[in-house]
């Protein structure tokens, strides 16, 4: 118990504060810069940074509802799209950083909440936390494209890394989906995607 205590803390330290990896090559990455004006920088940076904090998140969710997760193909499939998510992480480090842009200053805050909303989720049962995962990422997909939608058009350096982030999500709400998920009740879909909306909002600033 000890052992699986530490390698956690170690996982969350490393999502926190330490380079993430990805097998994958940056999308994007072969285009030239476009030519933004400060003020399209200032807000694609803030984008990126909120898109940033959704991947810190889906690392802490992933993290405790794995913990909690019961059935081995559900846990397995809960890790491998963390590992997606880690490269999400890059793919959005990386861009904060060539529009000089940070990441948000509450990101412990950020990841200690969706831990526990994850081990909840586990908690619950397995077919009602690979719903939530159906459902996390149907919302992300939507949210993402938003973001799609307000780029500035050259930018597609940009837009390269949040399309390629949708098509993952959208393929990781499938996954759950086959291995059974179960619709989540009406009022808990209200209720995620109002806290979705509140720390958007306040990742964009801060």
């Amino acid at each position: 118990m000890l052992d699986r205590l530490i390698t956690e803390f170690d996982r969350a330290l490393r999502t926190l504060a330490a380079p993430a990896r990805t097998t994958r090559p940056l999308p994007g990455a072969d285009l030239p810069e476009a030519d933004l004006d400060e003020a399209q920088r200032r807000q694609v940076g803030a984008l990126m940074r909120v898109n940033h904090v959704g991947e810190i998140c889906a690392q802490a969710l992933y993290q405790g509802q794995a913990l909690t997760c019961r059935d081995p193909s559900a846990r397995d499939a809960l890790r491998q799209a963390a590992v997606e998510e880690t490269e999400h992480l890059n793919w959005t480090a990386s861009r904060m950083s060539e529009l000089g842009s940070r990441p948000s200053l509450l990101n412990p805050l950020w990841y200690g909440g969706a831990l526990a909303i994850g081990v909840t989720a586990g908690i619950v049962g397995d077919k009602w936390n690979l719903g939530f995962l159906a459902e996390t990422e149907k919302q992300v997909e939507a949210h993402l494209q938003s973001h799609l939608d307000r780029l500035p058009p050259a930018d597609q350096k940009s837009w390269r890394i949040l399309e390629q982030m949708r098509q993952d999500e959208r393929e990781h709400a499938h996954t759950a989906e086959r291995l059974g998920a179960a619709e989540l009740p009406t009022p808990v879909r209200v209720a995620m995607r109002a806290a979705s909306r509140v720390m958007t909002g306040v990742a964009y600033y801060i």
